[in-house]
């Protein structure tokens, strides 16, 4: 299956974008659905009006279906499971459960919603193509590193190899005079964990690929670059860039030829910046497309760009140099970042990359927990960050006869 997160600035148009995407996928012959969690996404852009989020999937055109995530429902069901499976706990704490009709969602509903419904529909057989309306791209890149979070948050709290010892939970409750951490805790970690996993599985694909949406202002290619660096730090790639409401060029009008003129300077910007990437003019029609037809208008070249090849699974990677340099280096694409805003600090068996306001915490390999961290640099869009054996920790080689 495929899988297009789009996404991009907030008020370049990205909504419009996906639901052209996903109509593209469709007259290509893809099944295809549209996932979105804007409320009037189904009625403004495709035409279609599912009046409130509807349980299953709606058609929207031949081949194209369109599902709008309702997070306050999700919310509802997921709390309310939670309060029956901790019933006993709660109980003993003297809680009083809650109703359903007086539960409001809490803030980050939505990007649980999201992935639960990303999840279900890859579990699915009857897509060949999914597109995803994602949140602006600074939310999207925390939302797509939030299952792993999450997962390493519950590996902390509550270690997994701690479960071998539930037999004695009775008796050392005896033994402490208070109640222990109750087997069902255990078990809603286990439950989260599996749910993050395949969340997880689901986002490394390598048929997921982000879809950046911009317009062709003045800032757009900084904003952009901060962004692509972002991504590439937890391992997303970006497979086009679509530059919304491009306005024709040579008009006779000095107010329009300007306007015009600044979008050229800055797509011109935007290419050379992303050499490695397409990027697809999407023209202005004048008003905000609404339907179908007036969605078409679109999709010449700017909204069906073509699957990259597939990436490997884990694009950082490790390079022996022990022979030449006494090193060896662990490289991680960075298209985008730079030196300014660059952090690494190592903790232990962990190693925390910060690039801007982004940050990932990834585990070392074996080889490198038993080296230290002897430097970094950044070189053609990729950290290279240097490791040396540690000799109190690296097997010794025999003396030669």
């Amino acid at each position: 299956m495929r899988t297009v997160l789009v996404t991009g600035p907030g008020g370049a148009g990205r909504t419009t974008l996906a639901a052209a995407t996903a109509l593209a996928g469709a007259r290509q012959g893809a099944r295809t659905l549209l996932l979105t969690t804007q409320s009037s996404a189904p009625e403004a852009v495709l035409g279609v009006r599912p009046g409130v989020a509807e349980p299953a999937p709606i058609a929207a055109a031949p081949g194209l279906h369109a599902h709008r995530i309702d997070p306050a429902d999700r919310f509802r069901q997921e709390f309310l499971a939670f309060q029956e499976r901790a019933g006993a706990a709660l109980d003993l704490l003297g809680a009083a459960p809650l109703d359903e009709d007086e539960l409001t969602e809490l803030p980050g509903s939505e990007s649980f919603a999201l992935l639960h419904a990303l999840r279900a529909a890859h579990a699915s057989d009857a897509w060949d193509l999914v597109v995803v309306d994602m949140p602006p791209a600074a939310e999207t890149i925390r939302l797509l590193a939030l299952p792993a979070q999450v997962r390493r948050y519950l590996r902390r709290l509550l270690p997994p190899e701690r479960q071998a010892a539930r037999a004695l939970r009775p008796v050392l409750a005896q033994l402490a005079g208070v109640p222990m951490p109750a087997q069902k805790l255990y078990e809603a970690a286990e439950r989260w964990g599996h749910e993050l996993a395949a969340v997880q599985r689901v986002v490394d694909a390598p048929g997921t690929t982000v879809r950046l949406v911009t317009d062709a202002g003045p800032v757009a290619t900084a904003a952009l670059r901060t962004l692509r660096a972002g991504l590439a730090l937890h391992g997303r790639r970006t497979d086009a860039v679509l530059v919304n409401r491009l306005l024709p060029t040579g008009s006779a009008d000095p107010f329009l030829a300007g306007l015009s003129g600044s979008q050229q300077t800055a797509l011109k910007a935007l290419r050379e910046e992303f050499p490695d990437v397409p990027v697809h003019e999407v023209p202005h029609l004048g008003r905000d497309p609404q339907g179908v037809e007036e969605l078409g208008a679109l999709l010449d070249g700017a909204a069906d760009a073509p699957a990259p090849a597939a990436a490997p699974a884990d694009p950082w990677t490790v390079e022996d140099r022990l022979a030449s340099e006494g090193l060896l280096v662990w490289r991680v694409p960075l298209p985008g970042a730079r030196r300014d805003g660059l952090g690494l600090v190592r903790r232990g068996d962990e190693i925390v990359v910060t690039v801007g306001r982004f940050r990932r915490i990834r585990t070392l390999p074996s080889a490198l927990r038993r080296c230290t961290v002897s430097g970094a640099s950044l070189r053609d869009g990729a950290l290279e960050i240097r490791f040396t054996p540690d000799p109190g920790l690296w097997p010794r080689t025999a003396p030669s006869d």
